[in-house]
């Protein structure tokens, strides 16, 4: 009878508990910043079978994950990151975790400040990106249409 192996429920990757019941592929995505072909990505380059469950991977190769996660950005061309021209620094840059919210919150409170058009629209409250306004994203008291009493 064959000995069963332990599994693991949590990994530890970026500050991130990923679940260790699912592959390797899906669990990646459970990091923010990270979807299913930077997970894919990732595991090629820590060469790791992505359909591998994750609580099952020996140590080492968690730790491969690691430092593929780690070293995304300096290895993949600029236009696989998420963030390929940062504000501050022009450099190419993969956020990842809450870097990612905090970023977003910085980059919304620039375009507040210098009064730009999409700035303007965040504070508010209205579409950003060019969607019409007329019909749909309305908010506060309904108005609709009464119907006549006879």
């Amino acid at each position: 009878m064959a000995q069963e192996e332990e599994i693991r429920y949590f990994v530890r990757i970026s500050n991130t508990d990923l679940d260790g019941t699912k592959p390797v592929l899906t669990a990646l995505t459970g990091i923010r910043g990270v979807g299913r072909h930077t997970a894919s990505v990732i595991a090629a380059m820590a060469k790791v079978n992505g359909r591998e469950l994750m609580g099952r991977l020996k140590e080492e190769d968690v730790e491969k994950l690691r430092a593929a996660v780690d070293g995304y950005a300096q290895k993949v061309p600029a236009w696989m990151v998420n963030r390929p021209k940062d504000i501050y620094t022009g450099e190419a840059r993969h956020l990842l975790g809450t870097e990612v919210s905090t970023t977003l919150d910085e980059d919304i409170n620039l375009m507040r400040k210098i009064r730009s058009y999409r700035g303007i629209r965040h504070e508010t409250g209205q579409k950003v990106r060019g969607q019409r306004t007329k019909s749909t994203g309305r908010t506060g008291a309904t108005v609709g249409v009464k119907r006549k009493k006879e």
